[in-house]
């Protein structure tokens, strides 16, 4: 006991920084894994390292330390696109961007930390602590897409998409395939100490759950999918306004008449008219509520066709982020206010006090921040079906596209990635909407202001796209639904609560395993 209690004592609370620099390491290349680059062959080897690593740590407090260091390293280059909203008022907000680099990558360490952490006090030894580590991980990914109104950005599982294996979010979600991500990367730690046959037994059966998800992936991808009964055709704009001149009053017009005049081009020869035409989140220069004739022009440039744009209104001294379906006779036909709003950037926690220092949501254009609207809502759309919106960075939250009262026909979101520039941003962004038309098996139309503005098919599949920093519009045709997938109907809970259990199986096992003494039995 006192031996013991003197160990402790002398345990190091951080490894060497050596060890922690190499933990970073594993974590920049873990970000290859994430889009735009999709290197999944790069990123599953160093997600491995790093479980290999970590576990061999003797002490408890330099495992979770080099969680910390690995997460660190991969926010810094997964996520270094979150410097970029600061610069589109480079003279007003330009100061803080290192700070919010700095800032989001010691946060997503502490998730890390988190998730190294809970294996870490799971297992008992080096082999068990490589299985805590990869639930404690997907643990960590649960609770960094649920608290603090959630962040499921760059999640574990998301090195997939792209792959035929992310055809496993229908069945599992994105906690699903993080837990799966982990548990492969976790097997070659798994076999340390063991016996040459056993320790390929267990890579080996990593390999074939691997290649076995891949195949099915394959055989999804290929099987056949009835059409649609009646087509409809959408016609998705995407002006291009850079969002540091977007709002200027020598451009605000300039930005608009290309709206109209892209909207009012006529469709390819051979080629159908529209049943909708689209415009992508906070288009036009004017309040729902007070278009000064700007509805009038956006009908009349439809030419008789509904149009759904994204606008800001107002209700008295509130302000929300919507977007309203237009009738040819400038009619609202249907309306949904965003709810899900980007904390700090659409509004500010504790905003009344923080406005009276001068801090306010820098990406609200009216006022110091949008209202939260009601919540989820179809947008009922008559033959053109009932339609799921999503404004923006509800697109990252597969949790709100179960919160319908029934299930929708197809996915509209709508949203200016301008601020997330030119870089890894606006793909991850991308990618995530592209999941969620997996996990539900229902195609999305996506319309950007900037890019990238795409068609997807309920596979995950572009059909049409229209990429970055181009003015244009796609006319194209909306593929069509699938049955209702697994994980539609189930969520994240059944895989919530099977991570929670299964840590405290390993913690239960990995305890009764070792005698009094502290020798393995």
């Amino acid at each position: 006991m006192i031996a013991t209690l003197r160990d402790g004592f002398r345990a190091p609370l951080r490894p060497r920084w050596q060890s922690l620099a190499l933990a970073a390491l594993f974590g920049v290349l873990f970000a290859a894994g994430q889009a735009p680059l999709g290197l999944w062959w790069i990123a599953l080897p160093a997600l491995a390292a790093s479980i290999w690593f970590a576990s061999a740590e003797r002490w408890r407090a330099s495992t979770i330390w080099i969680g910390f260091a690995t997460g660190f390293g991969y926010a810094l280059a997964a996520m270094f696109w979150i410097v970029e909203p600061f610069m589109v008022e480079a003279d007003v907000y330009g100061w803080m961007a290192p700070f919010a680099l700095v800032l989001m990558a010691a946060g997503m360490g502490a998730f890390w930390a988190i998730g190294y952490g809970l294996g870490v006090y799971a297992g008992q030894g080096p082999r068990s602590r490589a299985l805590g580590i990869a639930l404690g991980m997907a643990a960590s990914d649960a609770l960094r897409s649920y608290v603090f109104t959630g962040f499921p950005w760059v999640l574990v599982g998301h090195i997939w998409i792209g792959s035929p294996i992310a055809q496993a979010a229908a069945f599992v979600g994105p906690l699903g395939l993080s837990l799966i991500t982990m548990l492969i990367a976790s097997a070659p730690a798994m076999t340390r100490g063991m016996r040459m046959r056993a320790a390929l037994g267990i890579v080996g059966a990593a390999l074939v759950v691997l290649v076995g998800l891949w195949l099915g992936g394959v055989a999804r991808l290929n099987a056949p999918v009835a059409p649609r009964a009646e087509p409809i055709t959408l016609r998705l704009v995407q002006p291009n306004a850079p969002q540091n001149l977007k709002w200027l009053p020598e451009y605000r017009m300039k930005f608009f008449q290309r709206l109209l005049d892209l909207t009012k081009a006529d469709p390819a020869p051979g080629q159908p008219k529209p049943d909708l035409i689209v415009w992508p989140e906070t288009a036009v220069p004017f309040l729902l509520d007070r278009p000064m004739g700007g509805l009038e022009m956006s009908t009349e440039a439809a030419g008789g066709i509904p149009l759904a744009m994204g606008v800001q209104r107002s209700e008295g001294s509130r302000y929300f982020n919507s977007l309203a379906v237009i009738t040819p006779d400038d009619q609202i036909e249907a309306l949904y206010d965003k709810s899900h709003l980007v904390p700090f950037g659409e509004y500010m926690p504790f905003g009344d006090a923080l406005a009276k220092i001068g801090i306010t949501a820098f990406a609200a254009q009216v006022g110091n921040g949008y209202s939260s609207g009601p919540g989820e809502k179809l947008l009922d759309l008559g033959k053109l079906g009932h339609v799921a919106p999503l404004i923006c960075y509800e697109a990252i939250f597969p949790q709100d596209l179960r919160g319908f009262a029934q299930r929708p026909d197809w996915i509209l979101q709508v949203t200016n990635d301008a601020w997330f520039g030119t870089l890894s941003g606006p793909y991850q962004h991308f990618a995530q909407a592209r999941l969620r038309a997996i996990e539900q098996g229902l195609p999305l139309a996506r319309d950007a202001n900037t890019g990238v503005t795409a068609m997807v098919d309920a596979k995950g599949r572009i059909t049409a796209s229209l990429g970055l920093d181009k003015m244009g519009k796609l006319d194209v045709e909306l593929p069509p639904s699938l049955p209702p997938t697994l994980y539609s109907k189930l969520g994240d809970a059944p895989f919530i609560a099977l991570i929670v259990a299964a840590l405290a199986l390993l913690s239960i096992f990995a305890r009764i395993s070792i005698d009094p003494t502290g020798r393995r039995s």
